[in-house]
């Protein structure tokens, strides 16, 4: 096998060892501009590693008199498994009772893929987002709920393409008071516990 003239990316390096030792040769056609699309591909779906999720909050928070219920449903998500780094996808849905002050509503979808687009397990990646905005904002209450679908579990292991995972996350009031996790479930249509 040949070795390419530019080993100078360590990930491009890395791949391109995995494909040798799954016995491909990294130089054929069709494989060897590989080992370089595989890094890029990396680092854009790991970009959340570059962003800081409080300065996204921060940069939009305006005075506000509402103290009804805000929510941003159905944020596409898109992120890899921190077990197998294997792509889970799916939808988030964000809830906040503002106190006093608001955030831009692009802010909370940037704030989700912020987070999702680093190594993840969709518990703690649903725990992050609920958190920052609860810290950063100071709102009454905060809701996050994930549904999403693992690849993990759909290509490999038990493969069952039809399974998902639902996460949430529940602060302040949306914790406390039953009525307001109810509404916020109703809300991005999920039925409230009986």
């Amino acid at each position: 096998m040949s070795e390419p003239a530019d080993q100078s990316d360590p990930i491009a390096a890395a791949v391109r060892r995995i494909i040798e030792e799954l016995g491909e040769d990294p130089a054929r056609p069709g494989l060897e501009d590989t080992p370089e699309r595989v890094a890029a591909a990396f680092r854009f779906l790991t970009r959340g590693y570059g962003e800081d999720p409080t300065r996204i909050i921060k940069s939009a928070i305006f005075p506000a008199e509402s103290r009804d219920m805000i929510i941003v449903k159905d944020i596409e998500i898109y992120s890899l498994c921190e077990h197998h780094l294997l792509p889970f996808y799916g939808r988030c849905h964000i809830g906040y009772v503002p106190a006093g002050r608001v955030v831009g509503v692009s802010k909370l979808a940037r704030l989700a893929d912020a987070y999702a687009r680093r190594l993840q397990q969709q518990e703690r990646l649903t725990h992050q987002i609920a958190s920052a905005l609860m810290e950063t904002l100071k709102p009454i209450g905060v809701g996050v709920v994930i549904e999403a679908r693992h690849l993990c579990m759909m290509m490999r292991g038990v493969e069952k393409q039809n399974s998902s995972m639902v996460t949430s996350a529940m602060l302040g009031h949306f914790r406390s008071s039953i009525a307001t996790r109810s509404e916020f479930l109703q809300l991005i249509g999920r039925p409230p516990p009986s």
